[in-house]
């Protein structure tokens, strides 16, 4: 069974690159036909979808956070990664990263707090 977990920093200050990364396990990230997504949930917000990196390394991102945004994967590490940059209090919020599959549904991570604060 594929299980996700994030990482990354936690606080960050304003400005800077905030860099998360999704470990999977029980499964490879070049499997077919599976889209790596980032998500996050402002305090308050709802989800808000980030972009995603599918099983062949195609990315595509949310217009709104495109230029901030870049997912980029390591298949020997069997990861993921978010790398969000210019980072503001806005993009304080709990960050999920997920699998898409037309088989096999979708999952979640448990998701990490990332706090913008100087």
């Amino acid at each position: 069974q594929v299980q996700l977990r994030e990482s990354g920093p936690g606080l960050v200050e304003p400005s800077q690159t905030v860099s998360l990364t999704c470990t999977v396990s029980g499964g490879s990230i070049t499997a077919n036909y599976y889209y790596w997504t980032w998500i996050r949930q402002p305090p308050g917000k709802g989800l808000e979808w980030i972009g995603y990196i599918t099983y062949s390394g195609t990315t595509n991102y949310n217009p709104s956070l495109k230029s901030r945004t870049s997912i980029s994967r390591d298949t020997s590490k069997n990861q993921f990664t978010l790398q969000l940059g210019s980072v503001t209090p806005e993009d304080t919020a709990v960050y999920y990263c997920s699998y898409v599959h037309p088989a096999e549904g979708t999952l979640y991570g448990q998701g990490t707090q990332v706090t913008v604060s100087s």
